[in-house]
């Protein structure tokens, strides 16, 4: 699946970009990544409101194997293909991603902040305090 490919499925979205990350992709508008492509396949960013959802239409999560053999789950879960051939169901569920991707971004902040500090932020902790 390529850039032209994930643009046109989530055309109804606007504009989106694509990154490089872990052998796959992430899928973003604006800072929020909402989808993920793995192994050629696309999977959904889901939460507790939304897996049910995805769970009805048979979808699976994307899973992948630690280096200590452990089996990882993560909360993207497979995009239908019924939706990849029908713009309709595919801005359903991308809208639906994108609302799970914002509601993660807002229990983060009321958490405390990113999950994963920039090189600034790692240095400043480490300063001693005077």
């Amino acid at each position: 699946m390529d850039a032209e490919d994930l643009r046109d499925i989530f055309r109804s979205l606007g504009p989106i970009h694509i990154r490089r990350m872990f052998g796959g992709q992430g899928v973003y508008q604006g800072e929020l990544m909402f989808a993920l492509v793995a192994s050629d396949e696309l999977y959904l960013k889901v939460d507790e409101e939304s897996v049910g959802f995805f769970r009805e239409l048979g979808s699976r999560p994307f899973a992948y194997e630690t280096r200590d053999g452990r089996k990882s789950i993560m909360s993207y879960w497979l995009m239908p293909e019924s939706a990849l051939d029908d713009p309709d169901e595919a801005a359903e569920l991308a809208t639906m991603a994108l609302a799970a991707a914002r509601r993660a971004r807002s229990t983060q902040a009321r958490k405390g902040g990113k999950a994963a500090p920039g090189r600034k932020a790692r240095k400043k902790a480490s300063e001693p305090v005077t």
